[in-house]
């Protein structure tokens, strides 16, 4: 197998994206959580630029990292510096990494409008800087920045400055497509021809502007590179940088690369370092992200879902365990009775795909979406609709009635909102009031009150999203909404769905929907253990 060095950049390039920033905490957590991943460099951050990531360059040699090495990054010496004077390049060795990538110029346009100096000076900048380095006993990967737009411009220069790095010792040398704007037979056509001039290893480093940092990288792979560099999520500047969430995927499924320390057994934690890192950088999962996201295994048609029954194979690329993803059936006015049937499969319940069963709840399902419900982001709410058709259900409470008021005395003063509750809980009424931020809020509180001397385990219950969608906004105020609910108890994430063209009524459809869900749960869990 071709052994591909993954590079990951989240710390550094990925932190020049918009809105993403982790604490210097964060950024040791994040260092460990890519170290037991198994990539083999983590770049820490830029060394002269900041005190935060000198502190992280201090503090990640307390940690005990067993597999990546750890990058500090910079650039060249200035012109007309000597190596030795120049702060950046003291700052890198100040960081006292084993491994140093600095980035240097390839294209005339930078090397006279950027640094403006002569391209015999930008030469010996590169050169002196790898020289540095490798006097010092430092591993040095030479980041070639701008070197496709470069090549394109003079490719006899362009070549001049990667050679300028090899012959002065450059451990590794990496072509970036910094603009983003190349395309993937460009990139493949240039390492090729690279790989014919140098024996130093190639890598590639690419930005996704044009929407092709992931082919690119590929391409260049596929052409003789060894060394990868992105960043997890695709985190970067502008459209970001290429996304290692996809790139080793692709590498060790499709390619028979390796490309992680411990193979196969790591790829399985993909989508949790992906989930894990978007929570420091507290940024929302993309859905539709490929292979990680919760759409990348969604199945929706029932011609589709059939297939899937019939043979995974038939409507997926890869078995999702193996990115640590999971398939999922989803329930709409497409479905057919595969969906229906593999939903009572998740449930463990007997219902054959034929049965009038089967009938009765794609009837009631098209009936309710006509209404306006959704189910394919509620489908807790749809494994109670099953069990309500099935007249398996066994309604937890009673609801006697809510009232919520919403209160507000002058200009000056927050709203008040104030929710009472009576519900009827195995022959007992139970009548309570809350207090809350919003109305919803304080139905959420009165309903649990209620419920909790009888149903202890919804303490544990939590709302982690709450979203309205108006369905016909051409009523104006009198419009029909949707309220989507996710909830979770820690361990299980569930969502529900309310519609109304009160939007309280709404939210306390989908309320309802999630504390039963979470007893529904707790039932199902007790019901197999004494099996």
């Amino acid at each position: 197998m071709k052994k591909i060095a993954i590079y990951d950049t989240t710390l550094r390039d990925g932190t020049q994206g918009e809105g993403i920033s982790f604490s210097a905490t964060g950024k040791l957590r994040v260092a460990e959580r890519l170290d037991a991943f198994g990539v083999d460099y983590i770049e820490g951050g830029y060394a002269a630029s900041n005190p935060r990531d000198m502190a992280f360059f201090r503090d990640i040699k307390k940690r005990n990292l067993s597999h990546a090495k750890i990058a500090a990054f910079g650039s060249t010496r200035r012109a007309h510096i000597a190596v030795g004077e120049d702060p950046g390049v003291l700052a890198l060795m100040e960081a006292d990494t084993p491994v140093v990538t600095f980035f240097g110029k390839s294209w005339k346009l930078h090397v006279r409008d950027v640094l403006r100096t002569t391209p015999e000076e930008n030469l010996a900048m590169i050169a002196d800087t790898v020289r540095y380095f490798k006097e010092r006993g430092k591993e040095v990967i030479y980041d070639a920045e701008h070197f496709f737009d470069g090549y394109k411009d003079d490719p006899e220069y362009a070549v001049a400055t990667l050679r300028a790095a090899a012959e002065a010792g450059a451990d590794m040398l990496v072509p970036c497509d910094t603009n983003g704007g190349t395309l993937p037979h460009e990139v493949h056509a240039v390492i090729l021809d690279l790989g014919t001039k140098f024996e130093t290893p190639l890598g590639i480093h690419t930005h996704n502007d044009s929407e092709l940092g992931v082919a690119n990288s590929l391409e260049a792979v596929r052409a003789g590179a060894v060394h990868v560099q992105g960043t997890i999520n695709g985190f970067g500047e502008r459209c970001g940088n290429a996304n290692l969430v996809s790139i080793i995927p692709n590498l060790m499924l499709k390619m028979g690369c390796a490309a992680l320390r411990d193979g196969k057994e790591s790829l399985k934690q993909l989508r949790d370092v992906s989930q894990f890192i978007n929570e420091l950088a507290n940024q929302r999962p993309w859905q539709k992200a490929a292979f990680i996201g919760d759409s990348a295994f969604a199945h929706k048609a029932g011609m589709h879902v059939d297939g899937i029954r019939k043979n995974p194979q038939s409507f997926e690329h890869i078995e999702p365990e193996q990115v640590g993803n999971k398939r999922r059936i989803l329930i709409s006015e497409l479905s057919g009775a595969s969906n229906v049937f593999l939903k009572a499969v998740e449930m463990n319940l007997s219902m054959d795909k034929s049965s009038p069963e089967v009938k009765e709840i794609l009837r009631e399902l098209e009936r309710l979406e006509k209404e306006g419900y959704e189910f394919e982001a509620a489908e807790a709410s749809f494994k109670l609709l099953i069990q309500k058709v099935l007249k398996a259900h066994r309604p937890f409470f009673g609801l006697e009635g809510f009232r919520v008021i919403v209160e507000k005395n002058d200009h000056a003063s927050p709203c008040r909102s104030e929710a009472t509750v009576k519900l009827t809980v195995d022959g007992e009424v139970e009548h309570t009031v809350a207090e809350g931020d919003g109305p919803v809020n304080a139905l959420d509180g009165a309903l649990r009150r209620a419920l909790i001397r009888f149903y202890p385990q919804i303490a544990d219950v939590y709302l982690t999203d709450y979203r309205v969608r108006i369905l016909d906004p051409e009523e104006h105020t009198a419009a029909k909404t949707r309220v989507l609910i996710e909830s979770s108890d820690g361990k299980e994430s569930w969502s529900t769905v309310g519609v109304s063209e009160n939007i309280i009524e709404a939210s306390w459809e989908a309320l309802v929907d999630s504390v039963e869900y979470k007893m529904f749960l707790d039932e199902q869990q007790e019901k197999a253990g004494d099996a």
